[in-house]
């Protein structure tokens, strides 16, 4: 391949040096050695703006200190250098595309009295630049401003989902390649912008309120996780009239995730297997040590990984009503068969014994020539958390659904708003 097209110049150390000529940002389409700015902000701007006029992305390079003052700076080609030899038998989750081709474009930046001046500039490329139409997906181009961040966190909190609101963006400001970023994007900068929101204070004044519940009750219990960040990630808590409650009727718990969220966007529950385990363990840990005798949830892969490990001796059981609501989605078409109706309702409620229940579910599957529908499989496979006839030995109070906790949920909704702070 011929990358002749692409190399401009190349001006090196030992090249006679241009006059010192001041920058001025987003007038220089050429650089030259002896240019110079007044920060380091506007030395990353200089070769970005520049690098993303000529169709290829930056990234940060060596830094130079000397008593904790940068003396040399540089910023590279972000094709520059070769990905790092990886472990093959210690494999990453996700594995990135591997875009470097070991360019040597970089520019170098002496530091001398706060004048950041260009000592170094190597313009010659090994690769093609990106074409007028893909430059706007250049990484180092790519930022939300702080306009297009205030529209998108409004309509996110005015309840318009993240996608729909780049959507509108785009449409504002005639098509994608004008906006500047990408979807990917907009969730980084929401879930940053959420971080940021959590100040210390606000924190720090759930922790005091919690202290203070304790002084009042003695049998109050709370439980904080942080993240790596040392930021609050979740909290638990329950007053004393729980655990007495819990010790006299806690043969049954429901567990519900879809309470409304706060200011924060954070909803009333984890997400993660490991955010699960930790409110179980925290929960076990509040309660005594004891499980229950069954748990209703929704049907939620991360929350059934964490009942293994921390509720082994609890019967996980799922809720009916949420399974109905998603066979009308999944089964729309066959719904309207009374035959399938009524054998698919004798499988959730009224088969009483294993055997009763198989040769159900077999004359419903063959009849209908359901053999291969995937979402039926799947529930054929955790058929033990939620038909009645594989649970006969576990106390479940007759419940089989989460609708008393639902009924709870129409209360919090009426008393809870999404500018709520955390207290």
């Amino acid at each position: 391949m011929d990358f002749s097209k692409n190399v401009l110049h190349a001006v090196g150390d030992n090249d006679k040096r241009e006059n010192n000529e001041n920058v001025t940002l987003g007038e220089c389409d050429e650089i030259k050695l002896g240019m110079h700015v007044s920060s380091e902000e506007k030395a990353y701007n200089l070769y970005n703006g520049y690098a993303l006029k000529k169709g290829f992305s930056i990234r940060k390079g060596v830094r130079r200190m000397v008593n904790g003052v940068i003396r040399q700076r540089e910023y590279l080609c972000s094709k520059e250098g070769f990905k790092e030899f990886e472990d093959p038998f210690n494999p990453k989750k996700f594995n990135h595309l591997d875009t470097r081709t070991g360019c040597c474009a970089r520019i170098r930046f002496d530091v001398k009295n706060d004048i950041w001046s260009v000592s170094h500039f190597n313009d010659t490329h090994n690769h093609e630049f990106a074409s007028p139409e893909e430059r706007c997906n250049l990484r180092s181009g790519r930022k939300v401003l702080s306009t297009h961040g205030s529209i998108i966190s409004t309509m996110v909190c005015s309840g318009i989902k993240a996608t729909k609101s780049y959507s509108y963006l785009s449409k504002e400001v005639g098509g994608a390649n004008n906006v500047g970023f990408t979807r990917r994007d907009v969730h980084n900068y929401l879930r940053t912008t959420r971080k940021e929101m959590i100040e210390g204070g606000d924190g720090q004044s759930v922790i005091n309120h919690f202290k203070n519940k304790q002084i009042e009750d003695p049998m109050f219990f709370y439980s904080v996780q942080v993240d790596q960040d040392n930021k609050m990630a979740n909290f638990f808590w329950r007053d004393g009239r729980s655990k007495i409650d819990y010790d006299s009727f806690g043969d049954v718990v429901i567990f519900y995730t879809t309470y409304r969220t706060n200011r924060y966007n954070l909803i009333c529950a984890p997400f993660t297997t490991g955010s699960f385990i930790w409110l179980f363990e925290t929960f076990l840990d509040a309660m005594g040590g004891r499980q229950p005798k069954s748990i209703f949830t929704d049907q939620d892969q991360a929350m059934a990984n964490a009942i293994k490990v921390v509720f082994p001796e609890s019967c996980h059981r799922l809720c009916l009503w949420h399974i109905s609501k998603n066979a009308r989605q999944h089964l729309a078409r066959l719904y309207s068969s009374q035959d399938f109706y009524a054998r698919f309702n004798k499988c959730l409620n009224g088969c009483m014994t294993v055997i009763e229940f198989e040769s159900t579910w077999r004359e419903m599957i063959e009849k209908h020539n359901l053999q291969n529908h995937g979402w039926l499989n799947t529930l054929y496979q955790i058929r033990e958390k939620w038909c009645p006839a594989f649970s006969v030995d576990f106390f479940s109070a007759k419940m089989k659904s989460t609708q008393r906790s639902e009924s709870t949920n129409s209360v919090f909704h009426q008393i809870m708003k999404t500018s709520m702070p955390l207290i």
